[in-house]
């Protein structure tokens, strides 16, 4: 759930997040307009054009709301995590946590995840900003996300010699494609309309198969 901030003077712009961020959590992107926002503010579309160029401007400030809210809401996750009894099995329950974190929040905030990923509307409106070397990882957001968060998880696992150091980007690649597709094939894809037991048990199988192939590689690795 988003927070929206009370508008106050001199607030406007946070208050337009808000209701921007509030937009999205009911109604994804497409729900995200001046005019929409402008109105849950209190304040005319005309004062809210003093704070963002147009729709593009304010769907990209809700975009980095809703990855926030994201990030936030997985690193509660993580903490509630219980010790556990060595450190290559904390990692482990750590990077699970990651990942059960991020397909969660796609499943119980829908509009704020659409919004997190939508694509990024400056690129839309001109495909000539987009550079071809920068496209890809920054649309998932800042380093410090959700995806910074599944980098870290598998650099732990690296230092833990869980795979060789060729195989990182191969591991981190698996993982992110993992816990992302597995997340809009629940929400918009072929496996949406199934119960929330047969969602979670599909969730729990296909990180189990992933984590094991994990703890397999680290014992051919130790074995030697």
């Amino acid at each position: 759930m988003t927070d929206r901030t009370p508008y106050h003077h001199g607030d406007l712009r946070n208050a337009l997040v808000g209701a921007a961020a509030e937009l999205a959590e009911q109604g994804g992107p497409d729900a995200v307009t001046v005019r929409a926002a402008a109105r849950i503010a209190g304040v005319t579309p005309t004062a809210a054009y003093r704070h963002f160029s147009g729709h593009e401007d304010l769907l990209l400030a809700a975009k980095e709301r809703s990855l926030a809210s994201m990030e936030t809401a997985m690193r509660k996750r993580l903490a509630r995590l219980p010790d556990a009894p060595d450190p290559a099995q904390a990692a482990v329950n750590r990077l699970e946590a990651i990942g059960r974190g991020y397909v969660d929040f796609a499943l119980s905030e829908p509009g704020l995840f659409r919004t997190a990923f939508c694509s990024d509307p400056a690129k839309q409106s001109d495909p000539q900003q987009s550079d071809p070397k920068q496209s890809g990882a920054q649309d998932f957001g800042p380093p410090g996300g959700a995806h910074g968060m599944l980098r870290s998880g598998i650099d732990e696992l690296l230092a833990l010699d869980f795979f060789r150091p060729d195989q990182r980007d191969g591991v981190e690649v698996a993982a992110w494609a993992l816990v992302h597709g597995l997340s809009f094939l629940l929400l918009d894809g072929p496996f949406s309309r199934l119960p929330a037991k047969a969602k979670a048990h599909m969730l729990d199988q296909a990180l189990d198969a992933f984590l094991s192939s994990l703890w397999n590689s680290r014992k051919s690795l130790l074995d030697g």
